[in-house]
């Protein structure tokens, strides 16, 4: 039971991190109709960003996520201007360009943090554990990652939901030329999400170094597990990335318990067997494209 339990959680906590990520993916893709296959270097961007402040200058923790986040939109910001505005729905130019950007962010990382590992790290407050079930203690860490991401869940679904700018973000995901055609200035509104999927990526990136660590080729892995989150939980959806994280969570996690040598695959297996099932993922939205 005690077994379960910690699993249980691993795999909640785990697959918050993944929504984390796949969030700001999955709001690109259906708003924008990009393909941001840097989305991963970006995050690693963010969470060196993030050990600079907070371990290497000793600063406050929620500052180094701030400032990781805010290092990431504004990449986010010169990409989306620069380049990926020209590219809307235009997917091989996307792939290709965004296969560069993601030697660029790597190189650059490397240039200016070097090749070592960093090391996780978190707030002072969140260190250590506490009583569990049984001789078992958990991670305050990863209940407060487990917290962290429900809240942003909340906060993104009552954007999407229930405000003006949701209204045009799910619109334009519809119909990007009625919404302009009805005057809506839909250019101004995706760049913002395209910054703000990137600022939450750079933040996750603070956040999931205490899971992950931090390495310059890191970006590759985070991107795959990111695409698998988005595929499974379905583009555009915010609850779908939220079910498509935890889902992939749990499954990497049990994997590693109970099937340690096929772990790695069975994220990919359940990802196959979904888009078999459902295409367009478990809760993707349904376009009039």
């Amino acid at each position: 039971m005690e077994l379960f339990i910690l699993n249980l959680l691993n795999g909640i906590s785990f697959g918050c991190i993944l929504f984390l990520v796949g969030s700001g993916l999955s709001l690109t893709f259906g708003v924008m109709g990009v393909l941001n296959l840097a989305h991963g270097a970006i995050y690693v961007i963010g969470g060196y960003v993030g050990w600079t402040v907070a371990v290497k200058n000793g600063w406050n923790y929620w500052l180094a996520v701030l400032s990781g986040g805010f290092v990431a939109g504004l990449i986010g910001l010169i990409l989306e201007r620069g380049f990926f505005r020209y590219l809307h729905r235009r997917i091989n130019e996307q792939v290709l360009l965004t296969f560069g950007i993601i030697y660029i962010l790597t190189n650059l990382s490397l240039w200016i943090w070097g090749a070592a590992p960093k090391p996780p790290f978190i707030a002072p407050i969140l260190s250590g554990s506490f009583h569990l079930v049984g001789d078992w203690s958990y991670s305050i860490a990863r209940v407060a990652i487990i917290f962290i991401g429900i809240a942003l869940a909340i906060g993104l679904w009552w954007l999407q939901e229930k405000t003006r700018i949701g209204a045009i973000i799910r619109a334009g995901m519809d119909d990007k030329e009625m919404t302009v055609g009805l005057g809506v200035n839909y250019e101004l509104v995706a760049t913002g999400v395209f910054c703000l999927g990137c600022f939450i990526a750079g933040a996750s990136g603070v956040i999931g170094a205490y899971l992950f660590g931090l390495t310059h080729e890191l970006g590759l892995e985070i991107l795959l597990l990111a695409l698998v989150v988005v595929i499974v939980g379905g583009t555009g959806s915010i609850q779908g990335a939220l079910l498509g994280g935890v889902l992939i969570g749990l499954i990497i996690s049990f994997g590693k318990a109970l099937f340690p040598d096929l772990s790695m695959f069975l994220s990919y297996i359940a990802m196959l067997v979904i888009l078999l099932v459902k295409p367009s993922g478990l809760l993707g939205r349904k376009t009039l494209r």
